[in-house]
């Protein structure tokens, strides 16, 4: 049955080869703004094709809903990009929407020729952006784009050419996020220009290398930049713990702010190279420790060594991955916190985050309160922080909020 209404007729833009009808109830989420269709969520589907091929969306009475890209194997069957009928989506479509999520970073924080104290910011961002499974990073020539998806292949030469005349970059490197490799059948070689080894950048006017062709998210941090130079600002004349610390950046500027002395630790040692590496870039004259260690294993044996510090800064990684996991992940962070809390001096500072994107500022608050139940210490909050303006919160997902932290006092 050809599911084709009012609304595109009157449009004037052709119908997708692919008609997707949900279930009863189903199209709530997509109203709201969700970008977000489930296998589970699909009474119907009319035509076929290959991952990447428009679909249409109808409620179960048939009402057009709006228009995304069909993935026929996947548990996300369709990312959604328009509601309006009068938009087809086709390659002048998608590098509009690329070409406005820079001039919006562009008219935040001026043109790269201007960029002087900070040469790396967040092109793109996902949803945020109307770009669903799509993160672009400019470190100052270059792009790394992650793709979380396997809709966007067929449409990745188009993405790549308009990011270079967009943003100015002379290479684009692109990259399969992991968890869409296992989970949607991305392919891990995706094209782009090649890596190289790390490109050169500024924030908050220290030197640091990206490296692009590995490491964690696209090769950098980019969404801490101001809350280092926020928790710096409590370091002077105090002895820093950053635990988690990846390649030092916040240590970096906990130096430059007047750290009495710094301290690291992360499991990995690659990282842990990059870290001194960034310290001698960036000398300070105040003694850098680093130390490869599981870090909730380091923090008892801090604890049981009655070790201290002034101020410790937690940024683990991402310890919810799923909704059913969110009581375990809590408790880890718990865990961690509680132990944190225990190692400050009277009046310490505790820097504490979470970039799980299913924690909310509110379940984060408990966590940190159960934590100084448990800890008997008395906690107060000084400062809530987020991520900045180049990674944008849409109202309708706020999902994109992934990044929450806190600043306490504990006595």
């Amino acid at each position: 049955m050809n599911m084709t209404d009012a609304k595109q007729v009157e449009a004037g833009v052709p119908e997708a080869k692919i008609q997707v009808r949900l279930k009863p109830g189903r199209e709530k989420q997509i109203v709201r703004g969700s970008a977000w269709v489930f296998s589970g969520a699909i009474e119907e589907v009319n035509g076929a094709g290959p991952a990447g091929e428009p679909a249409d969306v109808f409620d179960v009475e048939g009402e057009w809903l709006g228009r995304g890209l069909w993935h026929p194997e996947a548990d996300m069957a369709v990312r959604m990009f328009t509601l309006d009928p009068r938009e087809a989506l086709d390659e002048a479509f998608f590098r509009g929407r690329i070409r406005r999520a820079v001039e919006m970073r562009h008219r935040l924080f001026g043109r790269p020729v201007d960029w002087i104290a900070t040469t790396a910011y967040r092109m793109a961002f996902s949803e945020a952006d109307g770009l669903s499974g799509l993160i672009a990073d400019q470190y100052a020539d270059m792009v790394a784009l992650q793709v979380g998806g396997k809709v966007w292949e067929p449409w990745l030469p188009a993405v790549i050419d308009e990011l270079k005349a967009a943003t100015g970059a002379t290479g684009v490197v692109v990259r399969a996020d992991g968890d869409a490799v296992k989970r949607e059948g991305l392919a891990e070689q995706l094209g782009g220009d090649a890596a190289p080894d790390a490109v050169t950048i500024r924030e908050n006017g220290f030197l640091f290398e990206a490296g692009l062709s590995g490491g964690q998210k696209t090769g950098f941090y980019l969404d801490q930049r101001d809350n280092r130079r926020k928790v710096a600002a409590y370091a002077k004349g105090r002895d820093v713990l950053s635990a988690y610390c990846y390649t030092g950046a916040f240590e970096v500027c906990a130096a430059h702010a007047g750290a009495k002395s710094v301290c690291g630790w992360d499991s990995s040692e690659s990282a842990l190279a990059q870290a001194r590496r960034h310290h001698e870039l960036n000398p300070s004259g105040v003694p850098a420790e680093y130390e490869a260690a599981d870090v909730p294993h380091r923090l008892r044996a801090a604890r049981d060594r009655r070790e201290s510090w002034d101020l410790i800064i937690l940024d683990p990684p991402r310890m919810v991955m799923r909704r059913e996991g969110l009581e375990k992940g809590l408790r880890a962070y718990k865990d961690v916190n509680l132990l944190a809390m225990k190692l400050l001096r009277p009046g310490g500072i505790l820097a504490t985050f979470s970039c799980s994107g299913l924690v909310d500022m509110a379940d984060f608050r408990k966590m940190v309160g159960w934590a100084a139940h448990d800890s008997g210490k008395r906690v107060r909050i000084l400062e809530t922080l987020g991520q900045p303006a180049d990674h944008p919160i849409p109202v309708e997902a706020p999902e994109c909020e992934y990044l929450k932290g806190l600043v306490c006092v504990v006595d």
